[in-house]
């Protein structure tokens, strides 16, 4: 499985693709940032973002998108523009019919390090040695797109035989009976 992680942001946008499959070694592919100016006009911005991707996804060729889910935090402007930035990921990858998994921070940072209060550092060190680096890539937000893209991988079997298990329950509990329409009790 080939994964494009994104660690969405608008100033700096962290990808990273890694193959493999979980319980074996796995492969990065390439690691980067995609950059927008501070000061350029928002639109021109998510523009950019979707150029980057787009030419990831051109290059690499994933089979799939891991994505932060953006979460609640303090600061409404930085969420804003992750959120944004998290969009245009998502349309990339609709736009060529590839599946998105989304992944909050706490998660990647259990499946990457084995705790999900882990450090940004603490999370490139694990990134360095999972894909058996020579050094951690920077700036943090590359590393984080290699964490969720490595995060998705381990994770992917046992949430698709979960999703599995789920489906054949629904499928095999009895149905309600439909209520009579017009009758009152």
């Amino acid at each position: 499985m080939r994964v494009l992680g994104v660690d969405p942001g608008l100033t700096r946008c962290g990808v990273g693709v890694v193959e493999g499959v979980a319980g074996r070694p796995l492969t990065m592919h390439g690691v980067g940032v995609v950059r927008t100016p501070p000061d350029a006009e928002l639109g021109h911005r998510l523009v950019a973002v979707e150029q980057g991707i787009e030419r990831w996804l051109d290059e690499y060729r994933p089979e799939l998108l891991a994505v932060e889910r953006v979460f609640s935090q303090h600061n409404v402007r930085t969420v804003m523009g992750t959120a944004q930035a998290s969009a245009v990921a998502m349309l990339c990858a609709a736009r060529r019919g590839l599946p998105v998994a989304l992944h909050t921070p706490s998660e990647v940072k259990a499946a990457v390090t084995g705790s999900g209060r882990a450090d940004k550092a603490q999370v490139g060190a694990m990134v360095t040695r999972i894909l058996r680096l020579d050094v951690p890539p920077k700036p943090a937000d590359a590393a984080d797109a290699l964490a969720l893209a490595i995060c998705h991988i381990w994770r992917a079997p046992a949430q698709n035989r979960l999703q599995q298990a789920v489906a054949l329950h629904a499928a095999r509990a009895p149905k309600a009976p439909k209520a009579l329409k017009g009758r009152t009790p």
